[in-house]
C-alpha cells in the first residue's frame, strides 16, 4: 500500500460487513439473505476492504475500486438485472428517494459511506452507483504527519496557522484528500471553540468536542423543500460560530462565506476543487458569478477574507499536502495566490512568497523551513 492519506488502519464503516464478516457464523445463508435485502449486497467485501476508498458500479454491472493506486476493475460483478434494486435499496438506507421522477440521489449511508446513484436515461445501459468509503479519521496534524500526509516541519506550520485563527481553503482534485486534511486541521482548534460545519452531504468528522453540523436538502419531486448551501451559511452565522466551516465551496454560498470572513469570523475554513493554488481566484470568480457577484466584488472580498491556501495532491507518494499559497492583491486590485512553500517527503522548501506566509506565523515558527 502506498504512503499518504490513503486507507490505513482503523475500523471500517459498519455498512457492508455482513455475510463476509460472518462467514463462520451459525447462519451464513440467513446472513447472506439479510445482506442482499438490507445491505450493500455483492459490494460488501469491497466496502469491508480496508484498502478501498471508492467503489464504482457501472451500468453494465462491472465494479471498479480505488485502493490508493487509481481505479481498477474488481472481480466482483453485479447482475445488470439487480442494479436498479440495489441502487433503490441503498437510496432508502440513506433516507432518500430514487425513482423515475427523482433519477439521482446523493446521500449518506449508515456508517458514513457516501452514496451517489443515477438512473437511466441520464446514464447509459443501467443504473450507476458510486460509494465513497471513509477510512481513517485524522486526529490532528500529528496523525496527518504519521500517515505521510505532510512533513513534520510543515505539520508544525499548519498547526500554528490553525491556532493563530488564520482563514484557509484546502484545495485539490477529486480524491486528493481535501476533506481528510481539513478534518485533521480542524482537530487542532481550541476545544473551547464552537465549530459550525455546513455541508451538502455530511463528510467532515473532525475530532473536536464541539461541532454543530448543518446539511443541505434537495428539492422533492414537486420541486419544493430545497435548502441551499447559501441559506445554511446564513443560518450558521446566527448560531454563534467561533469557526465557520463550509465542507465544499461549490456554488453561490461563496458570497456568504467571503462576506463572513470579512466581518470578524476569523479562522474559517473550507475545501475547493482546484488544480493548484494559483487557480483559486478564477474558481471563486466563477462561483461568485452564480451568486451575482461581479469579478471586482469577488476580489474585493477575497482580499480580506482568505489568509492561506493548502493544496493537496495525489501522486506516486500518496495523498499529501504539496503546497501552501498566500493571496496577495496586485496593482490592479485583483488577487493572485502565490506559492510560499513546497512540501516534500524530506521536508518543506521555501518558495518566492515565503515572506508573506512567515508574516502569518508566530515568531520563531518559521525557523525550521529551509
Amino acid at each position: 500500500m502506498r504512503a499518504g492519506l490513503g486507507p490505513a488502519g482503523g475500523a471500517g464503516p459498519s455498512v457492508g460487513t455482513g455475510p463476509h464478516a460472518r462467514a463462520h457464523g451459525p447462519e451464513p445463508a440467513a446472513a447472506a439473505l439479510a445482506e442482499r435485502l438490507t445491505g450493500v449486497g455483492p459490494l460488501a467485501p469491497l466496502v469491508a476492504d480496508q484498502r478501498v476508498t471508492d467503489v464504482l458500479v457501472n451500468g453494465d454491472g462491472s465494479v471498479w475500486v480505488d485502493r490508493g493506486d487509481g481505479v481498477e476493475r474488481s472481480a466482483v460483478e453485479v447482475p445488470p438485472g439487480e442494479l436498479r434494486s440495489l441502487a433503490v435499496r441503498l437510496a432508502g438506507l440513506a433516507g432518500r428517494r430514487l425513482d423515475d421522477a427523482q433519477p439521482w440521489v446523493d446521500g449518506l449511508l449508515p456508517g458514513g459511506v457516501r452514496l451517489h446513484a443515477v438512473l437511466p436515461p441520464l446514464v447509459e445501459q443501467g443504473p450507476h452507483v458510486s460509494l465513497r468509503v471513509p477510512r481513517r479519521r485524522m486526529v490532528g496534524v500529528d496523525d496527518l504527519v504519521a500517515a505521510g500526509g505532510a512533513s513534520a516541519a510543515t505539520g508544525v506550520l499548519l498547526r500554528a496557522l490553525v491556532r493563530g485563527r488564520r482563514s484557509l481553503l484546502v484545495t485539490g482534485g477529486t480524491g486528493a484528500g481535501k476533506t481528510t486534511v481539513l478534518g485533521a486541521l480542524l482537530a487542532e482548534c481550541d476545544p473551547a471553540e464552537r465549530l459550525v460545519v455546513v455541508e451538502d452531504v455530511r463528510e467532515l468528522d473532525p475530532a473536536h468536542p464541539h461541532v454543530v453540523r448543518l446539511q443541505g436538502r434537495a428539492a422533492n419531486v414537486e420541486g419544493a423543500g430545497e435548502v441551499a448551501m447559501s441559506a445554511l451559511v446564513r443560518q450558521a452565522l446566527r448560531m454563534r460560530p467561533d469557526r465557520l466551516v463550509v465542507g465544499e465551496v461549490r456554488g453561490p454560498e461563496v458570497r456568504e462565506l467571503l462576506a463572513a470572513l470579512n466581518t470578524g469570523h476569523e479562522g474559517g475554513a473550507g475545501t475547493l476543487h482546484a488544480n493548484g493554488p494559483e487557480e483559486v481566484p478564477a474558481r471563486l470568480e466563477a462561483l461568485g458569478t452564480l451568486a451575482g457577484l461581479p469579478r471586482e466584488a469577488v476580489h474585493a472580498q477575497l482580499r480580506g477574507a482568505l489568509d492561506v491556501v493548502v493544496h493537496v495532491v495525489r501522486d506516486g507518494s500518496g495523498r499529501r499536502v504539496h503546497r501552501l499559497g498566500v493571496p496577495r492583491a496586485g496593482p490592479d486590485g485583483l488577487v493572485a495566490v502565490h506559492t510560499a512553500l513546497v512540501d516534500t517527503p524530506s521536508g518543506p522548501r521555501r518558495a518566492p512568497a515565503w515572506p508573506a506566509l512567515a508574516d502569518l506565523l508566530p515568531q520563531g515558527f518559521a525557523e525550521g523551513v529551509a
